[in-house]
């Protein structure tokens, strides 16, 4: 059987990478403490805030300024900023695990991240056109998606098995609520295009810095560096081979399916929600922002409960199924939700299956990762292709499917029950892995 070329690269082919102390002096067999716990949380609020705000309302409120009556455009902004941080994420991911400097490898990126966030504020509230728009996306895409994923990276570095079911619910929660204050926020400021972008962007840079000077990261200018990185192996770094790892393989399938499910829906709920009311866009950031906020309940009871119970109970392969299950089930109730108190059943139902689904699924990917002490960034890299390349391509769908409904109030039936369809054969995919990990 061939070896990976990294792995060889850097001296280790053992396939369960056994180490619980690896080469840059962490104990992973430690409870992380609960103040690195918590800024790891209020980072990962902070940076869902600055990336996740602009996709589901101020790119669609400024998208109306600029040109009316083009929402199927907004797809197509969302899948090329997909594409650019497809392309970052390994890039940062396999230089981070190369990385040495006193401050670690992780938390430079995460400083990147916020510069380049903050950049793409005025290119968002001053583009004059479609084109400045895209890439006012695509600078922040990348930014606040390097932030999240050198989050991510420490997770895996310092994060016991005991702990990741919990640590990823919460994480996770973070994710589901972070939105909910965002919207509000910055529904206050729909006719201010400077401010409109400015104010998630500048908490998310608030709160991810909280995180980069209090949380401490070991020196890493002595940690084996292995051969010098080129471009040749940096290509070959993109791909694993599936038989040497096969639960880590299978996961990815089954992420791949669920997150193209979502990915088709959550750039058009601005407009989802303003057909299914009747209202304008501008006036529906009020509506998100309360139905939201009633799915922080749902939210809170996915994310804690799937992570607690994961770590405590039955197998995670169970949970991730059923998540997958309860998401369905909240997509189809949406599809043909024409009422306020029909929608909000919908999001409650949706946001506890994405919620279940983030806390055991990550939980579940930290579980099945090959060579966590030396490649934790490059292997996290080619699991985020499970969400990202379907957040790339789905955007670009969904204007397809859209437009196969017979008629503009049945778009959506169309777009949802897709949706809840491959989110169900996501849930299954993961029950091919055998009895390792839970």
């Amino acid at each position: 059987m061939s070896v990976d070329p990294m792995i060889a690269a850097q001296g280790s082919v053992d396939p369960g990478d056994p180490s619980t102390i690896a080469d840059d002096g962490v104990d992973r067999e430690s409870r992380a403490p609960w103040h690195t716990i918590l800024l790891l949380v209020v980072a990962s609020f902070g940076s869902g805030i600055a990336l996740i705000v602009p996709m589901v309302f101020s790119m669609a409120v400024r998208l109306t300024e600029l040109a009316p009556d083009s929402e199927q455009v907004l797809g197509f902004i969302l899948g090329a900023g997909a594409v650019c941080s497809l392309v970052a994420a390994p890039l940062t991911g396999i230089v981070s695990d190369r990385t040495r400097t006193r401050w670690g490898r992780r938390k430079p990126f995460a400083v990147l991240g916020i510069v380049i966030g903050l950049a793409a504020v005025p290119v968002f509230a001053f583009g004059p056109n479609l084109v400045v728009l895209g890439l006012g996306w695509m600078l922040t895409s990348v930014a606040w998606g390097t932030t999240g994923a050198s989050i991510g990276n420490l997770l895996a570095d310092r994060l016991p098995e005991r702990q990741r079911g919990q640590v990823s619910g919460l994480v996770n929660l973070a994710g589901q609520v972070s939105p909910v204050l965002g919207i509000l926020v910055a529904g206050q400021f729909a006719d201010d295009s400077v401010l409109l972008f400015l104010i998630p962007a500048a908490i998310g840079a608030a709160l991810v810095g909280m995180f980069v000077v209090f949380v401490h990261e070991p020196d890493s200018r002595d940690m084996q560096l292995g051969e010098p990185l080129t471009v040749a192996r940096f290509i070959r770094s993109l791909a694993f081979h599936p038989r040497q790892h096969p639960r880590f393989a299978w996961v990815l399938s089954g992420r791949f399916f669920f997150f193209f499910g979502l990915s088709l829906t959550v750039a058009y709920g601005t407009y989802f929600y303003a057909q299914r009311l009747g209202v304008s866009v501008t006036e529906v950031s009020t509506v998100m922002a309360a139905i939201s906020a009633l799915g922080i309940v749902s939210a809170s009871l996915g994310a804690l409960g799937a992570g607690w119970l994961s770590d405590r109970v039955g197998t995670r392969r169970g949970w991730v199924a059923a998540s997958a299950i309860v998401f369905a089930a909240g997509s189809a109730v949406s599809a043909f939700a024409w009422t306020f108190p029909m929608l909000i059943v919908g999001a409650l139902v949706t946001n506890l299956g994405i919620a279940a689904f983030g806390s055991a699924g990550q939980a579940l990917v930290l579980d099945v990762l090959p060579y966590r002490s030396t490649q934790a960034g490059r292997f996290l890299a080619i699991a985020s292709f499970s969400q990202r390349i379907p957040s790339a391509v789905a955007p670009l769908v969904a204007p397809l499917l859209l437009g196969l409904a017979a008629s503009r109030e049945s778009q959506y039936v169309v777009l949802y029950l897709a949706s809840a369809a491959l989110a169900l054969v996501g849930g299954a995919v993961p029950l091919f892995l055998g009895r390792r990990p839970r």
